[in-house]
């Protein structure tokens, strides 16, 4: 069966090829703050995260995990049939936390019978020694992904977001994971204010030599409330249009190594919370373009024999 109708080493491939299923992810919220928030790090987060801490599509942190599996579970069925899922701890940073709370709150989402992957999204900087050897622990159950929001391996770009650590921080925390066999996922954000192409490019080929196993490729979202909308606002740089967008989608990819799992090629914004760019609350439509350029382009085939030469 032909699965990979993507023109990259999609998450949907790995997954099929994996579990011979499609899997779905169920964004849970652990009830977690983070430290660039409350003081210990910074106040106000990174400039382009909302209140909601990434978290916007998350459950209710007030039900219980299993409780949330359910809800969201159900959400998913109404639309279409899916046997098994992802847990995916989604909202602000999900290491941030004593390692007692943590134990709790994963081991009851890894142990839901329906859950055959449990992922969790931090920061680097929120990796002590007691939570890398809990995970550890986990992932003899089951398979555990770490995802780190790294947006860019430029400390320039880093300041002007408030990311809140240096580059070694997130190399160390890779390390840590990769010593323990643990999947480590990194968020890039492409479009950040005042990084070039060029700048987005060495991102990727910083992660090729990194050793991580997966990568969002995310496009920048301007999202009300947060500071970044306030720089917005004032005209103080702009977003990238659709069509600026594809080019650079097309040569990051283009440039990744095949070894890494894309897990995303743009995003959602909340539609009652998005300024801008309003072009890409058409999903389907800028992924639709994505592989109609890339089969233009001819790196539809070049990436789907890759692909599958791996199996």
């Amino acid at each position: 069966m032909d699965w990979n109708q993507k023109p990259y080493y999609s998450l949907d491939f790995y997954l099929k090829q994996t579990y011979g299923e499609k899997i779905y992810r169920l964004a849970l919220n652990g009830g977690m703050n983070c430290p660039n928030r409350d003081g210990m790090v910074g106040t106000g987060g990174c400039i382009f995260c909302s209140a909601g801490g990434s978290g916007d599509f998350a459950a209710s942190h007030l039900l219980s995990i299993t409780e949330q599996i359910e809800q969201e579970k159900k959400k998913i069925q109404k639309k279409r049939h899916c046997n098994h899922y992802i847990a995916y701890f989604q909202a602000y940073t999900n290491t941030y936390a004593p390692v007692e709370t943590l134990r709790l709150l994963f081991t009851e989402a890894i142990s839901h019978p329906d859950i055959v992957i449990l992922s969790i999204a931090t920061r680097p900087d929120c990796l002590g020694k007691p939570v890398l050897d809990l995970l550890e622990e986990l992932n003899q159950i089951k398979p555990v992904w770490i995802e780190l929001g790294l947006q860019t391996m430029h400390n320039k770009t880093a300041d002007f977001i408030h990311r809140g650590y240096p580059l070694f921080v997130y190399e160390d925390a890779v390390m840590q994971l990769k010593k323990r066999h643990l999947t480590v996922i990194t968020h890039i954000i492409l479009g950040l204010p005042y990084e070039t192409n060029a700048d987005m490019l060495s991102t990727i080929s910083y992660l090729n030599q990194i050793g991580c196993d997966g990568i969002k490729l995310q496009l920048l979202h301007i999202l009300r409330g947060t500071q970044l909308a306030e720089l917005y606002q004032k005209q103080l740089f702009s977003v990238l249009t659709q069509e600026e967008y594809l080019s650079i989608l097309i040569q990051c990819i283009e440039q990744l190594s095949p070894d890494i799992v894309i897990h995303r090629v743009t995003g959602d914004g909340p539609k009652d919370l998005l300024l801008a760019p309003l072009w890409s609350q058409n999903k389907r439509g800028v992924l639709n373009s994505l592989h109609r350029e890339m089969k233009l382009r001819g790196a539809y085939q070049g990436r789907s024999l890759l692909c599958q030469q791996k199996y």
